[in-house]
């Protein structure tokens, strides 16, 4: 991602009824010298609902993934994400760029993905993995990811049956226009992992939100419980 410094915008489905714009919620991306940001366009049409009550979630059984020995430590890819405080537990797709050069999001708005232009969970550097808020039909893998806290724990299985085992550090929502960049993207010498999605202000005049929620965390490489 940091070596590609075009434009990258997601798809947005051209449509001539209103109601038709909350077939997608995730956003636009845009990563280029001039504009360091990372904008989401919700559309739903409306603002996410009240949260409700968390389903209860078991945090997955495995071998927790210690620290890699050098930078270049290859780890397995990331297949699955369970965060027991907020109750996600869904599969995990691959997000890469489409031929246009627009990052593909999700088909669906129940699963999360990783974005393959940044290093794998567990490996040195900063993951992302992304998600949706929410849909025409109700809440969606990350609608109460604003809601974590410093401390609690993200679980990432990969496909060779361990676990990158992350510690939230910090929960932030930026406004578009201020989406820090360098922070999410930019090389760091540990293991870290980024969860995104749209969230803040809700503008009803042009069905979006006005900020983004980002997730800091680190990894814990601490023994299988």
């Amino acid at each position: 991602m940091r070596g590609n410094r075009g434009r990258h915008a997601s798809r947005v489905r051209r449509v001539r009824r209103p109601w038709a714009v909350a077939a997608l919620v995730i956003g636009i991306v845009v990563l280029a010298a001039a504009v360091a940001g990372f904008a989401w366009a919700s559309r739903t049409g409306r603002p996410a609902a009240a949260t409700g009550k968390t389903s209860p979630v078991a945090a997955p059984t495995g071998q927790w993934a210690a620290a890699p020995l050098t930078a270049s430590t290859p780890v397995a890819m990331p297949v699955g994400l369970t965060i027991p405080a907020i109750g996600v537990q869904t599969r995990l797709i691959r997000l890469g760029l489409t031929a246009a050069g627009t990052l593909q999001v999700p088909a669906s708005t129940q699963v999360a993905g990783w974005y393959t232009g940044s290093p794998p969970p567990g490996q040195t550097g900063a993951a992302v993995i992304a998600g949706h808020v929410d849909s025409q039909t109700g809440p969606a893998v990350f609608f109460r990811l604003r809601l974590l806290q410093p401390g609690e724990l993200v679980y990432v299985q990969r496909a060779d049956g361990t676990l990158a085992v992350f510690q939230v550090t910090a929960v932030r929502t930026y406004a578009k226009a201020q989406f820090p960049t360098q922070a999410v993207y930019d090389p760091v010498p540990t293991s870290q992992l980024r969860l995104i999605t749209c969230g803040g202000t809700f503008d009803q005049a042009t069905g979006h939100y006005l900020s983004n929620v980002v997730v800091f965390a680190n990894l814990d490489p601490a023994k299988s419980p």
